[in-house]
């Protein structure tokens, strides 16, 4: 896009910059309007697995029911607790917001559709999706009530034990595909099985990877059965309780835009990416974006499908699960990868 706004008769400094600015608003606002038409398609998943209708109201087929709820709280008033740190409690929502868009620019949609194809890819989304529970700790703290600052420790205990999972079963991915930049390990995955599968989750090693990092996945973006920081029947609304308006809406924005992370990264690092399934010539006439959404949309459908069928865990099984379970388990898939990868000269 540089070189367009260069042709125009910018400098190289001001066509780069415009160019970005553009590239960021392509990025942000078709998430911000897939994120109100994802709460549309979460709720009637749910609906559809109780045996309802769901929204079906605003607009046909209740498609701008998530407009509607916009509108109310946007129109609501922002009421500010008495006793609550005004200033983090303001700011909280909109770090939360923030960092779930931040990590948004380093996933590639097609070979050369990707904001900021750095060599380091993989680490920028680990450290920017490791900042995402500030969020909920600063506005724990600022309510200054108890079942926010109950759900804050909540959420500070459970991203630390799953982000040690997480970070085992990238360095699995990392080893295989030689390369922390995110568009080299979709390439890594072309062919990856007999030559004409794409996608490392066929491979026996990365499989059960696969698997933990899907369910640390679902813990990591707190949702059922791991929304213990939101836990109605203990917390009431957890570290949301206080708030309402706009503030309120930012976090489930916010919320949903983690989640849609989640899905990418699952496609991205072990479903191909934006490649097809089959490496076959036939199907690379799809665009590529086009498989790179289908494939986010079905792990979104299995997001939503664990929330309507499966309750909610205990604490003290979250924290078993997570330190008990997928701790080791990652550890030992770290030694049996490289280990693999070295006695087949794969680092040769």
């Amino acid at each position: 896009m540089t070189p367009f706004f260069q042709s125009l008769g910018m400098s190289y400094d001001w066509a780069w910059f415009v160019s970005t600015i553009c590239g960021i608003l392509l990025i942000a606002l078709p998430l911000m309007l897939a994120v109100a038409m994802i709460i549309y398609v979460d709720r009637k998943i749910w609906a559809a697995m109780a045996l309802r209708r769901g929204p079906n109201v605003v607009g046909p087929f209740g498609l701008l029911q998530s407009f509607a709820d916009g509108l109310k709280v946007f129109l609501q008033e922002t009421i500010v607790p008495s006793a609550a740190n005004k200033g983090l409690f303001l700011i909280a929502p909109v770090v939360t917001f923030t960092v779930a868009l931040m990590a948004w620019a380093v996933i590639p949609f097609n070979s050369n559709a990707i904001l900021a194809d750095i060599n380091v890819g993989l680490l920028y989304v680990f450290a920017i999706s490791s900042l995402g529970v500030y969020g909920t700790i600063m506005a724990g703290w600022a309510s200054n009530s108890k079942y926010p600052f109950f759900s804050a420790m909540r959420a500070s205990a459970q991203m630390i034990s799953y982000e040690v999972s997480i970070g085992f079963i990238l360095i699995c991915v990392v080893l295989w595909a030689g390369t922390f930049n995110m568009n080299g390990i979709v390439l890594a995955q072309k062919g990856h099985l007999f030559g004409i599968v794409n996608g490392f989750v066929f491979n026996p090693l990365l499989f059960p990877m696969w698997v933990l990092f899907l369910i640390s996945g679902m813990a990591e973006t707190q949702r059922a059965p791991f929304d213990l920081t939101e836990a109605e029947s203990e917390l009431v609304a957890g570290y949301q309780t206080e708030y309402s308006s706009m503030a309120f809406a930012a976090y489930w924005l916010g919320e949903y835009a983690n989640v849609l992370l989640m899905c990418a990264l699952n496609a991205t690092l072990f479903w191909g990416g934006w490649l097809p399934p089959l490496d076959i010539p036939v199907l690379y006439l799809v665009p590529g974006f086009v498989w790179f959404l289908l494939k986010v949309f079905f792990f979104f459908f299995v997001f939503s499908w664990v929330k309507a069928t499966v309750p909610r865990y205990r604490y003290d099984q979250l924290m078993r699960l997570g330190w008990k379970v997928f701790l080791p388990v990652s550890l030992l898939f770290v030694v049996i990868v490289s280990g693999y990868l070295m006695a087949t000269g794969h680092f040769a």
